[in-house]
């Protein structure tokens, strides 16, 4: 289940309200002994995040699924960059993990020994989350409120956060994007589609900046160029992914004017942005690299659109 952007601030006593976690979605199925932890496109993360694992296959329920969110703490936030170190590691070495360490945010509880929850309404799922479901240091369970939420959001985006998650309280839980789940953000982001990238400048290694999109009528829109936010071993690593998907024609239905420097790759890889905001001509200002993405398929990212 996928949560909606909005504008919307006022919710009332019929709504609940839980931190929006910056990390990779992750599905968690215990069966028996056996766990399996997948992300939101089914791909297997169970050799990722090893400390997951264990303690989802510590709990008491012989099967449970949960839904959650896999995360990287920075004192208090979340941080995505650190997260980076640890997705797609099939098989993390000890020390990576203790480096840098995830937790696993859990917010849904969908089955539990035998018992199909998803047509029960979120306040009997979260009370049977409570219930069955014990944390510790690699799995936490997403606090949820029911107060003032114009003050609740204040407060979250004052302590940094990237914002709320808005969930109908007497919704049940069904897959895809839901209006029932409303996501309030403090910051501006989203996944684009890399579809090329510009000439390094000065003492700029690998490529200079990103060009990036997003998919509109099945057709892939020129959202601008993206020219902070890397680290030496980024553009090193994904100046080399970028080569080998060079191609001569533009990816783009409308990249006009041709940025300087442009160079084509085939639209395969996703990344994270940041930005100030979107302009009058649908171009992002003030884009900033978060990280790559690799839980979407990059046909299914689209901009955006508060409801």
């Amino acid at each position: 289940m996928l949560a909606t952007l909005t504008d919307r601030r006022d919710f009332g006593e019929d709504w609940l309200l839980e931190r929006k976690f910056d990390g990779e979605r992750c599905v968690a199925r215990k069966h028996g002994e056996d766990v399996r932890l997948e992300s939101r496109t089914g791909k297997a993360l169970t050799g990722t995040y090893p400390e997951v694992r264990v303690a989802v296959a510590g709990q008491r329920g012989r099967r449970l699924v949960l839904d959650g969110e896999v995360v990287a703490f920075d004192g208090e936030q979340t941080s995505f960059s650190r997260l980076q170190q640890r997705l797609g590691v099939t098989s993390p070495a000890p020390e990576l993990v203790a480096a840098y360490p995830v937790v696993f945010c859990v917010f849904d509880l969908l089955e539990l020994d035998g018992d199909d929850l998803r047509d029960r309404p979120l306040l009997e799922r979260r009370a049977r989350l409570t219930e069955a479901v014990r944390p510790g240091t690699a799995l936490q369970l997403s606090e949820a409120w029911r107060d003032d939420s114009r003050r609740r959001f204040a407060r979250a985006c004052r302590a940094g956060w990237e914002g709320l998650i808005a969930k109908r309280a007497q919704a049940a839980y069904v897959a895809g994007r839901s209006r029932d789940w409303l996501k309030l953000k403090c910051v501006s982001e989203q996944e684009l589609v890399i579809g090329g990238y510009t000439e390094p400048g000065g003492s700029r290694s690998d490529f200079g900046a990103l060009l990036v999109g997003y998919y509109e009528d099945e057709r892939l829109r020129y959202a601008g160029k993206v020219g902070t936010g890397y680290t030496a071993a980024t553009l090193r690593d994904l100046g080399a992914r970028l080569r080998e998907l060079e191609t001569s024609e533009s990816p783009f239905v409308d990249a006009q004017p041709i940025p300087r420097g442009a160079h084509w790759v085939r639209p395969e890889l996703v990344a994270q942005i940041g930005f100030a905001e979107w302009t009058n001509d649908d171009r992002l200002r003030q884009a900033r690299f978060l990280g790559m993405r690799d839980d979407k398929p990059p046909g299914e990212v689209v901009r955006e659109r508060p409801v």
